[in-house]
């Protein structure tokens, strides 16, 4: 079909649908690299997250199929490779990388895995070396966890024999790598330790590559080692190689063989530690003998003479009760001195004597009192004298004493001060420096009148 020779009108969905196919045809099966951004990590078990460099950015899905088979926890700001093939996510009509395989650029996906659980485990505690459990002086069981078909059973029971025959030993078959390696491994110890009868364990292999040897890298492996009540020694692959369990282990054995020799003692060293514990044993007795035989002479040359012996007793009497009696002196006379002190200081606050000083101060306050008194009632007569020749000298009744008189209505006392307030045949009241007169008004002048005579 033609879709541009003439008119042809696409669905949304239809155009869409194309777009697809012309992408996944021509783009898959294709690497690219970059910076991991937009991480997101749903329930689902799918990836989704979006990969960019400086110019430019697509958005990426990985799958859980695929992302189950990771090794190692994705972050974002990772630098990746990844390998896929280019879509279309129809309903939002965006384009987007499926991501099939993807690995860390510049580093191995099983050492950045390696890593990740190393820190993770190390800042939870599983490798500090306080809680590592010290191995048994001389085992008489030993648990195996370990390949029968890997040339590490054969190296340790080659070991175990050759040093000390006598030894019980119990081994647990699992496989040591491919799926399921960890599990059995994790699942070994935990039987070894509901088991009980044992006193310690060899877990390990022969060295591999990193892919070989990463069962002894998985986390339930190391929570495994970790949590066990018996001794653990990890005895992973060759001296070079290090895994997570060695740092997890009690002790860590470069090999397996050097793990049996390290759990074993060999009859030679037993019994030169033997001879050297006894050669302790005798040095010991020897010594405390002669301890011994130095308090009986003493002890013989005292008795030749015992009276000596009891005069050693009474003066060592003498001196201590010497001792005792200087020793009740001091004490004595520091204690006298004290209750001197304490006497004084009880006179000094007996309550008569605290009475008695407050007695002479209320006295002394009474005193004070009194002239204080005496001063202010003298200010007082001498405010209260100058106030009354002040007053006196405004006084009415000395205007009056000069001649003067004062003119008021005799029904309410309201002083005369203008004759118009006056009628003819009206009574009025006068007063004069001594006495006063009742009036009866005849006739009243104006002011301008003074000629006239008054009423």
């Amino acid at each position: 079909m033609s879709l541009f020779g003439e008119r042809t009108i696409l669905t949304v969905s239809r155009l869409t649908g194309l777009i697809r196919g012309v992408l996944e045809e021509n783009f898959e099966h294709v690497w690219v690299e970059g910076e991991v951004s937009n991480l997101a990590l749903p329930s689902s078990g799918h990836l989704y997250f979006t990969l960019k460099d400086a110019g430019a950015q697509i958005r990426c899905v990985m799958f859980r199929a695929s992302a189950r088979a990771l090794r190692f926890r994705l972050q974002n700001g990772m630098m990746l490779v990844v390998r896929g093939r280019v879509s279309v996510y129809e309903q939002r009509g965006e384009y987007q990388f499926l991501v099939e395989y993807l690995e860390p650029k510049g580093v191995g996906a099983l050492q950045l895995a390696f890593m990740q659980l190393k820190e993770k485990l190390a800042k939870e505690g599983l490798f500090d070396e306080s809680r590592k459990k010290r191995l048994p002086g001389l085992p008489q069981k030993i648990g195996i966890v370990t390949s029968t078909s890997g040339a590490a059973l054969h190296d340790i029971l080659t070991v175990l024999r050759r040093r000390h025959a006598c030894v019980d030993v119990l081994i647990s078959p699992v496989k040591v790598q491919g799926e399921g390696a960890a599990e059995e491994i994790a699942g070994a110890i935990r039987d070894f330790n509901r088991y009980g009868d044992v006193d310690v364990l060899i877990v390990g292999r022969g060295g591999g590559s990193m892919e070989d040897l990463w069962a002894f890298n998985e986390e339930v492996v190391a929570r495994a080692v970790f949590s066990s009540r018996i001794p653990v020694i990890s005895a992973v692959g060759h001296e070079v190689d290090f895994t997570i369990a060695d740092l997890a282990a009690d002790l860590r054995a470069p090999t397996p063989s050097a793990a049996a020799e390290m759990v074993v003692k060999s009859r030679e060293e037993l019994e030169s530690n033997l001879r050297h514990l006894s050669r302790r044993l005798s040095n010991a007795l020897d010594r405390r003998m002669a301890a011994f035989g130095e308090r009986l002479s003493g002890l013989l040359r005292a008795l030749k003479d015992p009276m000596l012996l009891v005069g050693n007793l009474f003066q060592r009497t003498d001196d201590l009760r010497d001792r005792m009696q200087r020793a009740l002196t001091g004490d004595l006379r520091l204690l006298r001195e004290g209750l001197a002190g304490n006497m004084h200081r009880l006179r000094l606050c007996h309550p008569a004597l605290a009475v008695e000083r407050c007695r002479e101060k209320v006295q002394s306050l009474d005193g004070r009192m009194g002239t204080a008194m005496n001063r202010i009632m003298d200010g007082f007569r001498e405010r209260a004298s100058v106030a009354a020749a002040r007053l006196h000298a405004f006084s009415p009744l000395a205007t009056l004493q000069r001649g003067y008189s004062i003119v008021r209505m005799p029904e309410d006392g309201t002083v005369v001060r203008d004759s118009r307030q006056l009628n003819s045949g009206d009574r009025i009241e006068v007063l004069f420096g001594r006495g006063s007169a009742e009036c009866i008004v005849e006739k009243t002048l104006s002011g301008q009148d003074k000629s006239a005579p008054g009423a």
